[in-house]
Protein backbone atom coordinates (compact mmCIF):
# COMPACT_ATOMS: atom_id res chain seq x y z
CA UNK A 1 0.00 0.00 0.00
CA UNK A 2 1.33 3.47 -0.90
CA UNK A 3 1.73 5.97 1.94
CA UNK A 4 -0.14 9.23 1.50
CA UNK A 5 1.89 12.42 1.94
CA UNK A 6 0.93 14.45 4.98
CA UNK A 7 1.24 18.14 5.75
CA UNK A 8 2.08 20.59 2.98
CA UNK A 9 3.35 17.83 0.69
CA UNK A 10 -0.18 16.44 0.60
CA UNK A 11 -1.07 19.30 -1.74
CA UNK A 12 1.72 18.56 -4.22
CA UNK A 13 -0.16 16.23 -6.60
CA UNK A 14 -3.00 18.72 -7.01
CA UNK A 15 -0.57 21.63 -7.41
CA UNK A 16 1.26 19.86 -10.23
CA UNK A 17 -2.01 18.88 -11.90
CA UNK A 18 -3.64 22.30 -11.63
CA UNK A 19 -0.67 24.52 -12.54
CA UNK A 20 1.29 22.20 -14.84
CA UNK A 21 4.69 22.65 -13.22
CA UNK A 22 6.66 20.16 -11.15
CA UNK A 23 7.09 20.92 -7.44
CA UNK A 24 10.86 21.21 -7.88
CA UNK A 25 10.30 24.12 -10.27
CA UNK A 26 8.04 25.93 -7.79
CA UNK A 27 10.58 25.36 -5.03
CA UNK A 28 13.38 26.77 -7.15
CA UNK A 29 11.29 29.89 -7.83
CA UNK A 30 10.74 30.30 -4.09
CA UNK A 31 14.42 29.75 -3.27
CA UNK A 32 15.57 32.23 -5.91
CA UNK A 33 13.13 34.94 -4.83
CA UNK A 34 14.58 37.96 -3.04
CA UNK A 35 11.60 37.78 -0.66
CA UNK A 36 12.25 36.19 2.72
CA UNK A 37 9.07 36.20 4.79
CA UNK A 38 6.57 33.40 4.51
CA UNK A 39 3.54 35.57 3.78
CA UNK A 40 5.49 37.74 1.32
CA UNK A 41 6.29 34.62 -0.67
CA UNK A 42 2.69 33.38 -0.47
CA UNK A 43 1.38 36.74 -1.71
CA UNK A 44 3.95 36.75 -4.52
CA UNK A 45 2.97 33.27 -5.71
CA UNK A 46 -0.67 34.29 -5.65
CA UNK A 47 -0.28 37.58 -7.53
CA UNK A 48 2.55 36.76 -9.93
CA UNK A 49 1.82 33.11 -10.62
CA UNK A 50 -1.93 32.77 -9.97
CA UNK A 51 -1.75 30.14 -7.25
CA UNK A 52 -4.53 29.78 -4.72
CA UNK A 53 -3.75 30.61 -1.10
CA UNK A 54 -3.64 27.00 0.15
CA UNK A 55 -1.37 25.84 -2.64
CA UNK A 56 0.99 28.81 -2.27
CA UNK A 57 1.08 28.38 1.50
CA UNK A 58 1.87 24.66 1.21
CA UNK A 59 4.71 25.26 -1.24
CA UNK A 60 6.25 28.03 0.86
CA UNK A 61 5.89 26.14 4.14
CA UNK A 62 7.50 23.00 2.75
CA UNK A 63 10.29 24.85 0.94
CA UNK A 64 11.19 27.02 3.93
CA UNK A 65 11.12 24.03 6.27
CA UNK A 66 13.61 22.24 4.01
CA UNK A 67 15.85 25.32 4.03
CA UNK A 68 15.64 25.79 7.79
CA UNK A 69 13.19 28.72 7.71
CA UNK A 70 15.09 31.58 6.21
Amino acid sequence: MTATAKGPAGYFPSIEKKYGRPIAEWQELIRSSPLTWHMELVAWLKTEHGLGHGHANALVAHTLAEAGDR
